[in-house]
């Protein structure tokens, strides 16, 4: 073979760097890679690590009759909240001093799908990286099931709730918790004498009303409210995928198969401080895990 003179190689390399110039492929360690690669790499859609968090919601996200008879207790909260036994999401996301100052719990007892917009533009005003979103369960748990919220009334209310969101904080992240899964609460719930009892005041009525009836007409009572939380969780994922910087837990919480351990013995049917752990797990693992939920 023969060999190259002087002035080819000068034109290949000289032909080399053009053709590595036009085509963007910095040599690992050269000036380009460190430098202009480097700043033009964009950052991952969604942060594994956030380091704050926004909690809105209902009364579960308040820690409503885990601590004390019909009152909040937000320390408790699987979100937000301090308890060591909780391990709440921004502890585990934040550590205990960064919780303490950089989480906020604006979630409200009582509160329904409708309510959520305000509490979006509230945490929006903390400029998070994380809001967490649990809500759905009074919109099921009404006086009757012709009460309960429409489907469409709920989607309607969530889509506003996001776009009152981005209007302030476009960068947010959102992690969305599914609805729980109410008839598994009657399940283990009407076992229970004193249950019962506390249930007769109000609590769900449309789902835990006469407890013990097992009449057909009661069956199809209960399954309404099913499939009503149903298709709320359908309407969570669908909306949620709509947004790139949502995550819905996959069902996660609706699936998980609690029993009487995991719920408050004031009232059987909020989570107790060990159902609280449980969903500050399912939320961690959403949040930290390498690709969103199917």
């Amino acid at each position: 073979m023969r060999k190259r003179s002087h002035r080819a190689r000068a034109a290949l390399a000289v032909a080399a760097v053009t053709v590595l110039g036009v085509a963007g492929c910095d040599a690992p360690g050269s000036p380009a890679a460190r430098g202009t690669g480097a700043r033009t790499a964009k950052a991952p859609l969604w942060n594994r690590s956030p380091a704050s968090i926004a909690a809105v919601g209902d009364s579960i996200t308040r820690g409503f009759d885990a601590c004390t008879v019909l009152s909040d207790c937000p320390e408790v909260s699987w979100a937000t909240g301090s308890d060591a036994k909780v391990d709440s999401l921004a502890v585990r996301l934040l550590g205990a001093a960064g919780a303490a100052t950089h989480s906020w719990n604006y979630a409200m007892t009582g509160a329904r799908m409708a309510d959520l917009s305000q509490q979006m533009a509230d945490a929006a005003s903390r400029d998070p990286e994380l809001v967490t979103v649990m809500v759905g369960a009074n919109d099921a748990c009404r006086s009757s099931t012709r009460a309960m919220t429409s489907v469409a009334g709920f989607r309607a209310d969530f889509e506003e709730a996001l776009r009152t969101l981005r209007a302030s904080a476009p960068r947010a992240q959102l992690y969305v918790a599914s609805v729980p899964n109410l008839k598994r609460l009657w399940e283990q719930g009407r076992g229970n004498p004193l249950g019962k009892e506390v249930w007769k005041l109000g609590i769900c009525p449309s789902m835990l009303g006469d407890a013990d009836d097992l009449s057909a007409a009661a069956e199809r009572r209960r399954d309404r409210v099913q499939e009503r939380v149903i298709a709320y969780n359908k309407v969570l994922k669908e909306v949620c995928a709509t947004d790139r910087r949502c995550r819905f837990d996959g069902n996660a919480v609706y699936d998980y198969r609690f029993g009487t351990d995991q719920l408050s013995h004031w009232d059987w049917f909020h989570p107790g401080r060990d159902g609280q752990a449980r969903l500050a797990a399912i939320a961690y693992r959403t949040v930290t895990a390498a690709a969103p939920a199917a």
